[in-house]
């Protein structure tokens, strides 16, 4: 196999999103395609369609003791046969360490993230920067590379086909989902783990009445819009509490069992806006363009902000760590999406 590069990601939704900057960059510089180590079920839908792919590892578990995981056994083979070339470790798990050095990959051929990725003249970096500050390094072992405009790659990027907005399309008509359609984003990948009490104590936690007084003003603007309640089928009743909250309202929809990937990227592309909390669909919707609100609790916009073509409000994180969502007003994030 020709040495091309390799980027490390096992990440969330959101982080996968956010290393596709990367990605892009080294598929330019080194004129190959890119091979990825990730995990998790929505890294093949996140990046499935992108075309600087190479070729896609999975991983179930980088915990797992080695014995007990045929994933691991499975990378490691993959790794010895598929020979040098550099990789791109962005994932600082001691255990994955240990599987590249199971795979017998050289220490010559990695480049790490340094502490001048993520910090640049005293201020902290957006995660997609530091990729892209990470990705103009080389590794120790000379390979051939080319000059590039990097910043040309710094936004994220995720690709809808025409085959997933024509199954959107077909969907949202058995839906009777007409008229503008506002995303509303509740929950995040902590938020539901151990159901509605730990969600209700997450520093990202916002009151269904809350939602509801969002989703009211919504409709004060644009009556026929249909508000669309977005999360994983774990998320269900999370988003029924909205739902009921907002009085039962036939234009508002809880799709918490009915959004594949693929189809929910055809659908934030199609969307008039998005309001969420600061977790995994929100750098979707940013990727794609979707004017967007992003209320933060405890994690820092500064690190964590969505980047992407289109307007972007970020509310909250103003305490650091003591940020919490339910402290931002609901008058803020109604007159934030109004100026969208």
């Amino acid at each position: 196999m020709t040495a091309r590069p390799l980027v490390v990601r096992c990440g969330a939704f959101g982080d996968v999103v956010m290393v596709t900057t990367m990605i892009r960059l080294l598929g330019a510089r080194y004129d190959s395609l890119v091979d990825v180590i990730g995990s998790g079920g929505w890294t093949p839908a996140l990046l499935q369609n992108e075309p600087a792919l190479g070729h896609l590892q999975m991983l179930t578990s980088r915990n797992t003791p080695y014995l007990l995981c045929p994933s691991q056994w499975a990378l490691v083979r993959w790794l010895r046969q598929r020979g040098r070339g550099p990789v791109y470790l962005c994932d600082t798990n001691p255990r994955m360490r240990d599987l590249l050095d199971r795979g017998r990959v050289h220490r010559d051929d990695i480049v790490e993230r340094l502490p001048s990725d993520d910090e640049r003249g005293g201020v902290t970096q957006l995660w997609p920067d530091r990729w892209i500050s990470m990705g103009q390094r080389n590794p120790p072992h000379a390979y051939p590379v080319h000059d590039v405009d990097a910043l040309a790659y710094r936004l994220p990027r995720v690709t809808v086909t025409d085959a997933d907005r024509h199954e959107c399309a077909q969907w949202r008509g058995e839906k009777r989902l007409q008229g503008p359609l506002v995303l509303f984003q509740p929950g995040n990948k902590r938020t539901h783990k151990r159901g509605s009490i730990a969600t209700r104590q997450h520093p990202k936690f916002w009151l269904p009445g809350c939602w509801a007084e969002v989703a009211q003003a919504v409709w004060s603007k644009l009556p026929d819009a249909q508000v669309l309640l977005c999360g994983s089928p774990l998320e269900h009743a999370v988003l029924e509490e909205v739902r009921t909250a907002s009085g039962d309202d036939p234009r508002m929809h809880n799709l918490a069992r009915e959004l594949p990937i693929p189809r929910l990227l055809a659908l934030i592309e199609q969307a008039h806006s998005m309001v969420s909390v600061d977790t995994g669909p929100a750098h979707a919707a940013a990727a794609l363009g979707c004017p967007l609100v992003v209320l933060f609790g405890a994690a820092s916009p500064q690190k964590w902000r969505p980047l992407g073509p289109g307007t972007i409000l970020t509310l909250g994180g103003e305490k650091g760590d003591e940020s919490r969502v339910s402290d931002i007003p609901v008058e803020s994030v109604i007159a934030g999406w109004q100026g969208l």
